[in-house]
């Protein structure tokens, strides 16, 4: 999956908490939403230099929240855990093993989740 195609399914699966998400869809995803989120912050000290208000990046930050939970929610489902492991990352610790589970490859061919997210990888 390309950059593109990994911020259109992020978009059009905006809610959709079933399924598996591949690495590069996850991870182009994270890219996406951190380079937009930097570009906003810049707008938002030039439009707003005097107040420590940032309008953009906040309504930036709540349009793109569910979206990333869901597409946690699949890449987690792509490594064969439930989606509700992602509250371990209100730990520490649990941020480590969140970020273990989003680098290391998904289960091969299909899972209780769904198909393989990568053609062609049994």
């Amino acid at each position: 999956m390309n950059f593109m195609d990994a911020i259109k399914a992020g978009f059009s699966n905006y809610v959709t908490f079933s399924g598996r998400a591949s690495r590069s869809e996850y991870w182009y995803w994270v890219l996406f939403v951190i380079l937009a989120s930097i570009a906003l912050s810049v707008v938002d000290s030039i439009v707003f230099p005097s107040s420590a208000m940032q309008p953009l990046s906040s309504l930036w930050g709540l349009a793109t929240f569910i979206p990333g939970l869901s597409i946690m929610f699949r890449r987690l489902h792509d490594t064969d855990h439930t989606g509700w492991w992602w509250l371990i990352g209100l730990t520490v610790i649990g941020l480590f093993v969140l970020l273990y589970w989003a680098i290391i490859k998904g289960t091969p061919g299909p899972n209780r989740y769904g198909a393989d997210p990568v053609p062609g990888t049994v």
